[in-house]
């Protein structure tokens, strides 16, 4: 089985009234997959917004292993997880 890596630009919401953030997200999908699936993904996971994708890039597999430890040391991931974990 072979994989893709993706470096996908998320808008969370509750932050605030209204307001959102914007997070780079490092995913990995089977290369059957392809961007309207990925999309689909990301629209499922929780606290996204409306309309959640900002940008999308397809990446090597260093700069996905890169962007996972980035993202474990991203204070709003590590509340989002938190959270989720509790419900």
């Amino acid at each position: 089985m072979e994989f893709q890596y993706w470096k996908v630009i998320i808008r969370y919401g509750h932050v605030g009234l209204g307001n959102e953030i914007s997070v780079a997200r490092h995913l990995v999908f089977e290369t059957s997959m392809n961007i309207s699936d990925i999309i689909s993904f990301v629209e499922g996971m929780p606290g996204t917004k409306k309309n959640p994708v900002v940008s999308i890039k397809k990446i090597s597999s260093e700069e996905y292993l890169k962007g996972t430890r980035n993202e474990k040391e991203n204070f709003y991931l590590k509340n989002l997880y938190e959270n989720s974990k509790a419900i």
